[in-house]
């Protein structure tokens, strides 16, 4: 009886919401007595209704009957108290999220009360009660369709004029807090993906269209601090630096991938409104005129971050107008800007150079985005690029190619990205593609080929034409109703000056740039790769493109190269040297002969790591001569593999080395009884040729030694044994050091003292230029050692200093031996 009248009430039955709803009605002010009640009773209600639309649909009968939602309208009018409105929001929110029932969900929204809720006047100073709001909203966005989406709107004559979900949604779109933006966007792309006709009709009129201008604007604020952090920092940047780029980056990339998913839905004009806004806010005032070679003044974006956000928008915004109108304006010659791009934009202000001029007919004052009016500047091309640009020096293209002949690594990698966008750009109009000079050869051939089937002239002329030969069918497919388009739809006074030449001139031009790429010592070989990867995109299968000028520069490239590799043969790291190559070699094959560029854009933003750099490494360290072969490796490997493709011929899979050579019967090693593994610690060895000497790597605590250089073809090692008191003339391995880079030194005063460089046995590379701030925390792990070695004698000295040279030139005569097939420059 009395274990009866302490149980527990069963909190799942329509009793309880029963007791629950009943207490709720009776209340008629919220106050700080039964707030604690009132705040349990919502929170039990969204469980209990949650319960009954799985288990039991009596539960919401009742909840209907009951007019519940009126009730929690009544409870939010008479409460004040912030904490009732986030549990009422957090009722809400559980409900509407796990409900199942199509019947539940109508009945929800069938009537005013959402709308209340989503349109009543909350303080959203307090953060907690904002993240609960948003959370409501966003989840009503879940549960719409094109049905239970026409429950929250308000129509007038078949046209919708109120839509609060959206209206109010959109108000914190660009919120300080990212959780809130992200909830905002989903909420946005939930409505879109509706597709309802009314809705999509009702976002993209005035003044709702307005989000979309905003959003741009937005993304434009977010491009502009991203400059601020590039351009100061590009010379130095250090962790803090590149921490804060990659932030602004992610940002920037996440506002792109949202803008995608908004075109994506399909929403007629959507795509339209991001384009031209995207056109005329952002690339025409800002992105191309810095690309000019003069324009990289400091009041402008710098060009790494113009050419970085080209790639990034057209990589991301699969728009076709977008991409084909960008191409367009790339190929046209420019005059001069117009001032409406003066005007502030939300906030921050588009400035100018000194070219800028002011046209009076124009009026001033606020930017409108449909009558902005944009005529870009001219450029001022190298000598390099200028003797092969005829008429078009002025085009914007060949600001593109005057970056890869003689632009920085920050340069010629975003022009490089830039013409690898375009090139694997799907909506991209071919025509496009030619115009730029970056048509792969198939698909020219391709091309040219239907031409000539069909019956076209200068299609079979081109097809079976010399090189020399020129076409008057320079521009066809789409690119004159872009050009078209430039001038009619956003006034850019364009005047295409190549309609006569041959795209072949233009393809010319990139070739050339290429070739003299390859050529440029100052380069990074990670730029140059990237080159690679280009030059095969657009020369798949042929060598015909290559003409004896291109064929003498790469074979002088490849000269200069492997005289730079002999040195390393007798360098710090001469037993690296193969294995280095052999890896270099399969990862250079791979990255261009890939199907896309092996780098993200965002490595135009950060600068290259340079070899031997001061600052990093010390110029005398090992690390420091490791770095540089690393760096003339690669550029072997590239040069060594486009002087086989200039040839027509495949890559082999392994570069050409000789196998090891048999292990000689007369040598120390042999004499040290050492196996075929070399060295190990604690192993015994004969101490033949071994001298005596002493060394303390503690401060006061000096130790006896043997020591020992030995050399088994590439590698080599510096052996100091303890010997064996009970087997004279054996010993056990201590100590053991790679004897390459060691730089063995008597010292001047004490002729006894032997000096060595220790490195150490492997080689920490770094593969990206952001991996230099955290390389310059560990600057002071990349040391390397240092011994002096005390032998009995100055015979002694000498004889160990002997040794080590006869062991090093023997190690480095066997790498010599097994790289000659590779060093042969006649291939």
């Amino acid at each position: 009886m009395w274990f009866s009248f302490w149980r527990p009430r069963d909190r799942f039955t329509l009793d309880e919401l029963r007791y629950l709803i009943d207490q709720l009605m009776k209340i008629q002010v919220v106050n700080d007595v039964n707030k604690a009640f009132v705040i349990e009773a919502l929170r039990s209600i969204a469980e209990l209704i949650t319960y009954g639309d799985q288990h039991d649909l009596n539960f919401f009968e009742f909840f209907m009957e009951k007019q519940v939602m009126g009730e929690f309208v009544r409870i939010l009018k008479i409460s004040k108290n912030v904490i009732v409105s986030v549990q009422l929001l957090q009722t809400m929110s559980i409900m509407i999220q796990n409900l199942k029932s199509d019947h539940s969900i109508y009945y929800l929204f069938s009537n005013e009360h959402i709308n209340f809720l989503i349109t009543y006047p909350f303080d959203f100073r307090n953060e907690e009660l904002l993240s609960y709001y948003i959370s409501f909203l966003r989840a009503i966005s879940g549960k719409l369709n094109k049905n239970t989406i026409s429950l929250l709107v308000k129509t007038e004559k078949d046209e919708i004029v109120a839509f609060p979900l959206y209206v109010e949604a959109i108000r914190f779109a660009f919120h300080e807090e990212g959780m809130i933006r992200t909830a905002v966007r989903a909420l946005t792309l939930n409505i879109y993906h509706v597709g309802d006709i009314c809705v999509n009709k009702y976002i993209t009129t005035t003044p709702n269209d307005d989000y979309f201008l905003n959003l741009v604007k937005f993304f434009i604020e977010h491009c502009i601090s991203l400059n601020v952090l590039v351009s100061p920092t590009a010379e130095n940047q250090d962790l803090e630096s590149t921490s804060s780029i990659i932030s602004a980056v992610d940002e920037i990339e996440d506002n792109l991938y949202y803008l995608s998913d908004v075109v994506s839905a399909g929403i007629p004009d959507v795509g339209t409104l991001i384009t031209d806004n995207m056109l005329k806010l952002l690339i025409f005032p800002m992105l191309l005129p810095s690309l000019r070679i003069e324009a990289s003044d400091g009041k402008k974006f710098s060009s790494p971050t113009s050419l970085y956000l080209l790639c990034c928008i057209l990589r991301i915004l699969k728009i076709k107008d977008l991409a084909n109108t960008v191409a367009a304006a790339l190929i046209c010659s420019v005059e001069s800007f117009l001032p409406n791009f003066e005007a502030k934009l939300n906030g921050f202000m588009a400035d100018h150079d000194e070219e800028t001029h002011v046209d009076d007919e124009k009026p001033s004052g606020n930017l409108d985005s449909r009558s902005l009016t944009v005529s870009i500047s001219s450029l001022s091309i190298s000598s390099s690029v200028q003797h092969n640009c005829r008429s078009s020096a002025s085009v914007l293209r060949d600001a593109l190619i005057a970056y890869i002949t003689s632009g920085d690594d920050m340069q010629v990698v975003g022009s490089l990205s830039v013409l690898a966008t375009f090139l694997q750009t799907k909506e991209l109009d071919e025509s496009m593609l030619d115009a730029l000079g970056i048509l792969p050869q198939r698909k020219q051939h391709k091309k040219l080929l239907l031409k000539a089937l069909v019956g076209e002239d200068t299609g079979e002329e081109q097809l079976f034409a010399s090189e020399s030969c020129t076409s008057k069918d320079g521009s066809d497919g789409e690119l004159n109703i872009y050009l078209q388009r430039l001038k009619d739809q956003y006034e850019v006074s364009c005047s295409y000056q190549e309609i006569g030449e041959s795209p072949r001139v233009h393809r010319r031009l990139v070739l050339d740039a290429l070739i003299s790429l390859f050529c440029r010592t100052s380069i990074s070989a990670d730029a140059l790769w990237d080159g690679g990867w280009l030059l095969r995109q657009l020369l798949p299968y042929s060598e015909t493109e290559f003409n004896s000028h291109h064929l003498e520069s790469l074979k002088d490239a490849f000269a200069k190269c492997c005289i730079q590799l002999v040195e390393e043969q007798r360098g710090s790291w001469p037993d690296l040297l193969i294995q280095m190559l052999c890896d270099e070699w399969r990862k250079c094959k791979r990255a261009i002969e890939a199907s896309s560029p092996r780098k993200e854009p965002k490595s135009i933003l950060f600068p290259p790591k340079k070899a031997s750099s001061s600052d990093v490494i010390p110029i005398e360290s090992s690390f420091a001569a490791g770095e540089m072969m690393y760096e003339r490796v690669k550029v072997f490997v590239l040069l060594h593999q486009l002087q086989i493709f200039s040839t027509g011929r495949s890559l082999p899979d392994q570069p050409p080395i000789l196998p090891l050579a048999d292990f000689p019967e007369r040598s120390r090693a042999k004499s040290a009884a050492l196996n075929i593994f070399g060295p190990k610690l604690s192993t015994e060895l004969h101490l033949v040729d071994a001298v005596p000497c002493r060394i303390a790597f503690e401060r006061g605590k000096e130790r006896h030694f043997n020591f020992l250089a030995v050399s088994m073809g590439i590698s080599g090692w510096i052996i100091l044994a303890e010997e064996l008191p009970q087997k004279p003339n054996h010993g056990t391995v201590r100590v053991v050091a790679p004897l390459a880079g060691c730089n063995p030194k008597i010292d001047e005063r004490h002729a006894r003292w032997l000096h060595l460089r220790i490195r150490p046995s492997s080689l920490p590379l770094t593969e990206t230029a952001k991996n230099t701030a955290s390389l310059k925390l560990k600057s002071k792990s990349l040391v390397d050692g240092r011994w002096t070695l005390a032998f009995k004698d100055e015979a002694s000295c000498k004889s160990a200093l002997t040794m080590i040279h006869e062991e090093i030139d023997l190690q480095c005569k066997e790498v010599e031996r097994r790289l000659k097939p590779l060093l042969c420059q006649d291939i």
